[in-house]
């Protein structure tokens, strides 16, 4: 199985998984890349996966219908281009010969899905295809979920195994390095993961994708619990207050954290 990231627009990915034949691709919020991609790999479309309903993830989904020899799986609770077979937590979906398991994620959107694939045929790591729920370094905004929920469905994300390759859908990691410092600024293994992303992209090469054991070191959005994290948190709470400014919570527990660095990496600059 062969694991590639199509670059599209300005910064987003659209992943494709492909056994040398047949293909299906995540996100495809531009057919054109897409298209360019099968055709010059001679590649039939076999499935396309959807993880909620923005127009950067869904625009080229009508499109590349005419190529597709297969089904369309996104979201039941969001307003999916049609046809589209629904997806809910605990779906199991065979595509390539591989079981993909359906994980509910909400938090960016209210209907966020991620798929996983825990085990794959040729004995490679498990692949996560998140959507804008997890970013490298970061997380989505909430546009229509709540902290809670992001919170919850980042700690579901944290359970997976460590080498789980993080397949999200932006190249966000720059910017959320240099946030994940000002949280962190002593963290060693940020430090290094940061050098490692800016020589990446000097040379032209993507950040993604990451693994849940870098994430899980280095990403302020799942360390909510660690005292550094949650200290910055608190000093971040003190200076909106002594500015007036509104605090999307007051408190030490995990939720109140992951509320109060998400509101700070929307203000960093």
């Amino acid at each position: 199985m062969e694991l590639a990231a199509i670059a599209a627009f300005t910064d987003n990915y659209i992943w494709m998984l492909h056994d040398g034949v047949n293909a299906i691709v995540v996100d495809p919020g531009d057919a054109a890349p897409v298209q360019q991609t099968l055709a010059a790999q001679s590649l039939r479309l076999a499935g396309i996966l959807v993880t909620h309903h923005h127009a950067d993830h869904v625009g080229g989904v009508n499109e590349l219908r005419a190529l597709l020899d297969g089904l369309v799986y996104g979201p039941a609770s969001e307003a999916m281009p049609q046809p589209c077979t629904p997806c809910v937590a605990g779906d199991r979906l065979t595509l390539l010969g591989q079981q993909f398991e359906v994980l509910d994620v909400p938090g960016h959107t209210a209907g966020h899905i991620a798929f996983v694939l825990r085990t794959p045929s040729d004995g490679s790591d498990p692949i996560l295809f998140c959507g804008d729920t997890l970013f490298s370094g970061g997380c989505g905004r909430l546009f229509e979920g709540t902290a809670a929920q992001m919170h919850a469905s980042l700690q579901q994300l944290a359970q997976l195994p460590g080498a789980t390759r993080v397949c999200c859908a932006h190249e966000y990691t720059l910017s959320n390095l240099r946030f994940a410092q000002a949280v962190e600024p002593a963290n060693e293994a940020l430090r290094a993961y940061r050098d490692w992303c800016e020589s990446a992209r000097a040379q032209g090469r993507a950040t993604l994708p990451s693994t849940l054991d870098v994430e899980l070191q280095i990403n302020p959005f799942l360390r909510c619990a660690e005292p550094a994290v949650s200290a910055a948190a608190r000093q971040y709470q003190q200076r909106a207050a002594a500015a007036s400014a509104p605090l999307l919570a007051v408190g030490s527990d995990a939720v109140s954290v992951f509320a109060n660095l998400r509101q700070w990496k929307n203000e960093f600059r």
